[in-house]
């Protein structure tokens, strides 16, 4: 029978249970703020309110809309870009903050694939092209 050494044998059981220590700390502990990249009353801020009611009732914890609107979105996201990755910064990103103005700008102040890590899908909004009655087009040709 082999006596394991008192120093190591203490190690290995703190190693072992380390991991159930750091699973049993909560989240969150702390209100949760996700930033709206757009003024308030658009189609980003309707679905970002609800999903924050939500997250609330289901966390037992505030979660608070603060909307940043400005240069289509990007002052918003480098507001969550610069702030701690501790999971209680949240931004609710749209194809125009994390895809177009790629494209758009030159130099953002934030990289949309390394400086986040996406969650889910809120939601889908669709979009249409609409004109007055008396204007004569129908359609859009391909």
């Amino acid at each position: 029978m082999r006596i394991v050494p008192p120093f190591r044998a203490f190690t290995c059981a703190a190693l072992l249970l380390f991991p159930a220590v750091a699973l049993a700390q909560d989240f969150p502990t702390k209100p949760i703020r996700i930033v709206v990249p757009f003024t308030p009353g658009g189609a980003t801020d309707v679905v970002t309110r609800i999903v924050a009611q939500k997250l609330s009732e289901q966390f037992a914890r505030q979660v608070v809309t603060d909307n940043r609107g400005g240069a289509g979105g990007i002052v918003g996201v480098e507001v969550v870009a610069k702030a701690a990755p501790d999971g209680y910064t949240l931004v609710m990103g749209t194809s125009g903050t994390h895809a177009i103005n790629v494209s758009l700008y030159p130099k953002l102040a934030y990289d949309p694939v390394k400086d986040f890590a996406p969650i889910t899908r809120a939601s889908l909004l669709p979009s249409m092209i609409v004109v007055h009655p008396s204007v004569p087009a129908r359609n859009v040709p391909n």
